[in-house]
């Protein structure tokens, strides 16, 4: 039996990323689920044991936990379970706010437990290839890193979508713009400064729908949109250096996979549409070359996996909490530079020096 692991949160989260990479890792066994949808667990995982409330799963034996409840209970949730000793992976955002981010990380250090943050996006396939083709040279020194996670969602859904209300820790930057942060700074490192455009895009929206952020560093700039009223998308990636170019459309197929029930391992798991793989444009000595780059395939899997190894082991967390606390950080300096519209130059804030 692998590590006695709880969940708590069966949303869209919960049930299609989190219970299915858990199962599908041999390391760790998923024991209990904390929801209010019994029925639909018990379909899904019948020898599962499903709890009313948290305090029954800190309970149940479990040694893992994982908070996969809405943002606004990150926090509460995941400084339980480490004041009753559980080692705990939390779905991003990580928290609300840098300092509950940095509470947590000191209380896992005092408790000598493992906590880590499920950016699950590091192991996107086209994430994966972005960083193989700058590995492989053929784009030099990065001028412009640019991203984009666009979707077309027109309608508000204030009444049943948590994330489309007034809450903290609701709305697209902290949800998508999380991924897209955190991608950006494992290429880039911590920027210098950041510039942010935060709108409320739609009829009735209430929290933040679009999000247009610049990172900036020495030579290079970070750019970093997504939007909800975005009926035909462009590139997801656009990279450009001294070198050459790579574009890549098309977005990473894992999680409608895990929708449809395919699990890591089965035949085509993360791989690509050949019609969505990247161009890449690059000097070959005096000639200029256009070829297109077989997308690498994608490796959810690969973070669970990490994460068996470190508790069993002694391992490096897959993400580790700092990196997450500097995304944190990124988003509070991002909707500064919107309220106070202004470039935030980031040596300003003590919290980032």
């Amino acid at each position: 039996m692998g590590i006695p692991t709880g969940l708590i949160g069966y949303g869209l989260s919960g049930a299609v990323f989190h219970a299915p990479l858990i199962a599908a890792e041999e390391g760790l066994t998923l024991t209990g689920v904390v929801t209010s949808q019994r029925e639909k667990v018990l379909e899904d995982y019948p020898e599962v044991q499903v709890h009313d409330d948290v305090e029954s799963l800190l309970a149940s034996g479990v040694e893992l936990v994982v908070v996969a409840s809405p943002n606004t209970l990150h926090y509460e949730h995941a400084r339980s379970a480490i004041l009753a000793g559980k080692h705990v992976v939390v779905e991003k955002p990580f928290t609300n706010t840098s300092k509950e981010a940095e509470e947590l990380i000191a209380l896992a250090r005092e408790k000598g437990v493992r906590l880590s943050v499920f950016h699950n996006r590091r192991w996107d396939n086209d994430f994966l290839t972005v960083q193989q083709v700058l590995a492989s040279g053929g784009i030099g020194r990065i001028s412009v890193y640019e991203a984009h996670y666009d979707r077309y969602a027109p309608e508000v859904e204030v009444e049943t979508a948590w994330r489309d209300q007034r809450l903290p820790g609701s709305g697209i930057l902290y949800d998508l713009g999380s991924h897209l942060i955190d991608q950006a700074v494992q290429l880039l490192g911590m920027p210098e400064s950041i510039w942010a455009d935060l709108r409320l895009d739609r009829e009735g929206a209430v929290t933040v729908d679009y999000f247009h952020l610049v990172l900036g560093y020495p030579q290079s700039r970070a750019i970093l949109r997504a939007g909800t009223l975005v009926r035909q998308a462009g590139p997801r990636y656009m990279v450009h250096g001294e070198q050459g170019s790579y574009i890549k459309y098309g977005l990473d197929p894992q999680e409608e996979q895990l929708k449809s029930g395919r699990r890591p391992g089965d035949e085509g798991w993360g791989a690509d549409k050949p019609e969505c793989y990247g161009e890449l444009t690059t000097a070959v000595g005096e000639l200029t070359v256009r070829t297109k780059v077989d997308t690498l395939p994608g490796r959810y899997e690969d973070f669970y996996r990490g994460i068996a190894e470190a508790i069993q082991g002694g391992a490096a967390m897959p993400v580790p909490p700092e990196d997450a606390l500097g995304v944190i950080r990124l988003i509070e300096a991002a909707r500064r530079s919107a309220k106070e519209k202004r470039v935030i130059e980031l040596a300003e804030d003590a919290s980032m020096a």
